[in-house]
């Protein structure tokens, strides 16, 4: 014990020596062997992964389920910009407003497709990653389940014992039943069950089983991503083939499916004019119930009902029909839905020379309580100056204690229609497209008004108004009612239904169902008892295995007419033991 003491403290003292002069010869094999390590890196040479190389590892990466997930919180973060900007298919004189109200980076949104996202290159990317990620996702795995449900059950384990759920039956000696009769009689009961069974060495001395079932959670796990996929490929051929627009119908107005009968025309990416099917639909008679009886709701609609007549070929019959809120008209591929209403005061214009410069209904825009709406009109064609009109209409009309107008109820009871009016150059014949229920009066002269000698204009149905200096005059002919219709055509709408019902049911499937293993094995003892033992095995978490193990042993006990108690635990030693 003294020596190496004494060399510890010969250490010590020698420590003024230069460092390392004691270990030099110790530590040259470690630095001729770090030499030769690094010697080696240096003339190592990695493979080269080439073309086809790198094609496969990229193939690799976008067919994974994680680069699916990324890419679908892509797409979905993607499509946010189409709510925050204004997107100019859906109304392209807003792009234009946008981006001259905001000329400091206006244009740039719009170099990046901001105001197109939909449509945009960038997103159109996203969108065939997804759908090329999840096909290369679901094609191996299909492949590979339908392989496996071809497959036979794996192999009996040597100790059933070690599995989550395990358990033991014993068969009398005067049972009659010998171990390979009660292998097949176990195989029948999982059979009844739902299992696909193998039985293996029947005439053996321990012969055995393997069962399985729950190949249906990984179908419908399949045929959730492929209805996914299906979802996708739908709402592309809608985006592609289809079409929307809007509409506005008077009572007595007839649509006829053209690009010119349109107010507003949205159509898919290769959408063709020509595609549009030729049928008509006309505005009989628009009805608005109100409520009567709440306190607390009195005025308000409760339901809309519109009678119209359609025809979905120029030679086809005409056929009457009822357009309600959430119950559109069907005229073939294309649903019509009644979006909105109103009224529409019935107006003749005459110009300077006397002569009939606008007549017809006027759409009046809903602004307030009890249909209080606005009101624009606009007369190019009176001469010597074109004339225009901008004001309120009331379907009933009251006055406040301050001489305020309002609407007191929304049923015609008392119309009044009070207009300001000006004349000058409307704008109109320079091409650039105006908003209808809009009039920019900053270039036109004013012919009355409220701070004005001569008044706002009143009127009552029948009531005419001769405006001054001799511009014409205005006459309040009547009020008519109106409705917004919204006109969709999509012709992938159907299969993105059944589609989206099949991912429901696939993941109904994958997430109640389970992947379960059993395997049952008997043996005969030598006092003449048949041994049975059995185990379960689950594919991922299952908290009913318990419950599935009890169910099976219990189906065993009916097949053999065992009595309820079995002595479990010294069974299961003794069988283990004899085997």
């Amino acid at each position: 014990m003294s020596e190496p003491v004494q060399g510890k403290k010969k250490s010590n003292k020698s420590a003024s020596e230069p460092a390392g002069a004691d270990n030099a010869p110790d530590n040259a094999p470690d630095k001729a062997v770090d030499r030769a390590v690094d010697r080696a890196k240096a003339e190592a040479a990695l493979p080269v992964l080439g073309i086809i190389g790198m094609l496969r590892w990229a193939w690799t990466q976008l067919t994974s389920m994680r680069t699916a997930l990324f890419l679908l919180l892509l797409l979905a973060v993607a499509a946010v910009p189409g709510s925050l900007f204004p997107q100019r298919p859906a109304n392209p004189s807003i792009v234009t407003q946008y981006i001259a109200d905001h000329p400091d980076y206006g244009k740039l949104l719009d170099s990046v497709q901001l105001y197109d996202v939909y449509s945009s290159a960038w997103f159109s990317a996203i969108y065939i990653l997804l759908f090329i990620s999840l096909i290369g996702c679901v094609t191996p795995r299909a492949i590979a389940h339908y392989k496996a449900m071809r497959s036979q059950p794996p192999r009996t384990p040597k100790r059933l014992s070690r599995l989550p759920e395990y358990g033991t039956l014993v068969l009398p000696a005067d049972a009659g039943i010998p171990a390979s009769k009660a292998i097949t009689d176990a195989a029948a009961v999982l059979k009844k069950r739902g299992y696909r069974v193998e039985v293996r060495d029947v005439d053996g001395a321990l012969p055995s089983l393997g069962a399985e079932r729950g190949f249906l959670k990984e179908v419908g796990n399949l045929l959730f991503h492929a209805s996914l996929i299906g979802v996708l490929v739908s709402v592309a051929v809608g985006g592609l083939f289809g079409y929307s627009g809007q509409r506005i119908l008077v009572e007595g107005d007839t649509f006829v499916n053209t690009l010119v009968g349109y107010d507003q025309f949205s159509p898919g990416s290769n959408f063709q004019s020509s595609w549009l099917q030729p049928y008509s639909i006309q505005l009989d008679k628009f009805d608005v119930q109100f409520d009567r009886e709440s306190p607390s709701h009195f005025g308000q609609p409760i339901d809309f009902t519109a009678d119209v007549t359609t025809k979905e070929t120029p030679d086809a019959a005409a056929k009457k029909q009822v357009l309600k809120v959430n119950d559109p008209v069907m005229l073939g591929d294309t649903s019509i839905y009644l979006t909105g209403n109103g009224y529409a005061p019935v107006v003749t214009v005459r110009d300077g020379a006397g002569n009939v410069a606008l007549q017809g209904p006027v759409v009046a825009k809903l602004q307030g309580d009890n249909y209080y709406s606005s009101l624009v009109i606009k007369v190019p064609d009176a001469k010597p100056d074109q004339l225009g009109f901008a004001g309120f209409f009331l379907p009933t009309a009251m006055v406040t204690d301050k001489g305020v107008s309002f609407s007191g109820d929304p049923s015609l009871i008392n119309p009044q229609l009070s207009l300001n009016s000006y004349y000058g150059d409307l704008g109109l014949n320079k091409g650039t497209p105006q908003n209808v229920f809009e009039l920019d009066v900053a270039k036109l002269t004013p012919l009355n008004g409220r701070g004005m000698a001569s008044k706002a204009i009143s009127l009552a149905p029948g009531g005419t108004y001769t405006l001054p200096e001799g511009k014409g005059s205005i006459t309040f002919d009547g009020v008519k009612k109106y409705v917004g219709v919204d006109i969709h055509h999509n012709p992938g709408q159907a299969t993105a239904l059944v589609f989206a019902l099949l991912a429901v049911a696939g993941l109904i499937l994958s997430l109640y169902l389970n992947r379960r293993r059993v395997w049952v094995r008997t043996g005969t003892h030598d006092d003449g008892r048949t041994m049975v033992e059995y185990g379960l095995l689950a594919r991922g978490e299952d908290h009913r295995l318990a419950g599935e193990a009890a169910a099976i042993r219990e189906l065993l006990h009916r097949e053999w007419l065992l009595s309820a108690e079995q002595p479990t635990d010294t069974v299961s030693s003794s069988t283990s033991k004899d085997q």
